[in-house]
């Protein structure tokens, strides 16, 4: 074989050899990419190795939720859109009371303050019993006085009640001569009424005029018993001899108008309610038309729960008392504070005021304090009277407040 023969044949081995192997790295290379890259599903679906085809979910697209408001006026109730960052509450489970099947007899209102006085044995053991202690040990020096102001500031009367309260009890000590426990007793007794103010017209304006009825707004906090309250209030006007209608302008909490509607029954007063979710300030306006139309001598309006410090919901409720003002005057607003709060209490009772013009204090759940020094301290705050005090979970355990009778209680 010549040279040039060994010469091809090496060279086409050479290229064999050289396919051969780019073959090898090609077949390497795609092996690899299958390996650590899924071949692609095919569109509406993927097939599995068993064969069966699962559908791949589809994008959804949420429709864009309109905001509720109108040049800057709230949505409706708790669930306004205004201000964004208002915290939406769910459905809550309300215990209705107990329907009847007729109108039930009603405790008299009369001296009711009085019959429940037992129920402020807390606040008693804190703030009175504590005074009379300190006052009837005879003379008082620095240290007793500084435990006297201790026991009033313990007691939620605040700094400023609590120092013109001792002002006067340094001052009516020397005047009287006073020496023994029972000349402290009835010091203390005439002090306290005194800064209570018993002069403050507490009567809850709740009479006809100008041949329209009057027209109560119950307003407060979320958690505050504000339909309890308007229902016990019922009772309380009914047993007065005054005709009620309710108006259930509370539409975003669950089952408010139904458990507003049961207290209705119970006294025979008629209830009216608007759809769930619906406009407060319309079923408000439309309780005073049907008030107006039927005669009954009161409307009682129990609103939706709102937080102070949103102010979107804030304007929502002077909406509510605006409307209403087209067909009739607000006799009285009522502010629900519960006792047990103190100091938050009567920062919610400042920013109400500011909205509505509160003309009266409901102070419920004040059995289960031991400051009943928030009487004193919320009306020299806002100047406005404490008119009605609950003291127990029953139906007849609100009471129209009585300075004279609510110091004898804590006194004992």
């Amino acid at each position: 074989m010549s040279t040039s023969s060994l010469i091809l044949i090496a060279v086409i081995l050479a290229v064999v050899l050289l396919a051969a192997l780019v073959t090898g790295v090609v077949l390497t290379r795609r092996r690899r990419i299958s390996l650590t890259e899924p071949e692609k599903e095919p569109k509406g679906g993927y097939q599995a190795d068993s064969g069966v085809t699962f559908a791949t979910p589809e994008k959804v697209e949420h429709p864009v939720v309109e905001r509720t408001e109108v040049d800057g006026q709230p949505g409706v109730g708790d669930d306004a859109s205004v201000p964004r960052d208002s915290v939406k509450r769910g459905f809550v489970e309300v215990d209705l009371p107990e329907a009847a099947s007729e109108v039930e007899e009603i405790e008299p209102t009369a001296g009711r303050l009085e019959r429940l006085r037992s129920r402020l044995s807390r606040s008693r053991s804190t703030l009175g019993q504590g005074l009379l202690g300190l006052l009837g040990a005879g003379d008082l020096d620095e240290d007793s006085w500084t435990d006297v102001e201790d026991t009033l500031l313990m007691a939620d009367l605040g700094a400023a009640t609590s120092a013109d309260i001792i002002a006067t009890l340094r001052e009516e000590i020397v005047s009287r001569g006073v020496r023994t426990a029972d000349e402290a007793r009835v010091l203390l007794r005439d002090t306290l009424v005194s800064a209570l103010h018993p002069d403050m017209d507490r009567s809850v304006h709740a009479l006809p005029h100008s041949g329209k009825p009057a027209v109560v707004l119950v307003v407060g906090v979320n958690g505050v018993g504000k339909t309890t309250t308007t229902g016990k209030l019922a009772r309380v006007l009914v047993a007065d001899g005054r005709t009620v209608l309710l108006g259930a302008a509370d539409t975003f909490r669950a089952a408010a108008a139904d458990q507003l509607e049961t207290w209705g029954k119970r006294v025979g007063a008629e209830t009216v309610r608007g759809p769930e979710g619906g406009d407060p300030a319309s079923v408000a306006f439309e309780s005073v038309k049907k008030g107006m139309d039927a005669g009954v001598d009161t409307v009682l309006i129990d609103t939706a729960g709102r937080l102070h410090t949103k102010t979107g919901l804030m304007d929502e409720l002077g909406k509510v008392k605006r409307v209403v003002e087209k067909q009739a005057v607000v006799d009285e607003v009522l502010l629900v504070l519960d006792a047990t709060t103190g100091q938050n209490g009567l920062t919610q009772a400042r920013v109400f005021a500011e909205v509505v013009n509160i003309t009266g204090i409901v102070l419920t759940k004040l059995d289960g304090t031991a400051k009943g020094g928030i009487v004193f301290q919320v009306q020299r705050e806002l100047g406005v009277p404490v008119k009605l005090v609950g003291l127990g979970e029953g139906a007849d355990h609100l009471a129209p407040f009585q300075p004279e009778a609510f110091v004898d209680a804590l006194l004992g």
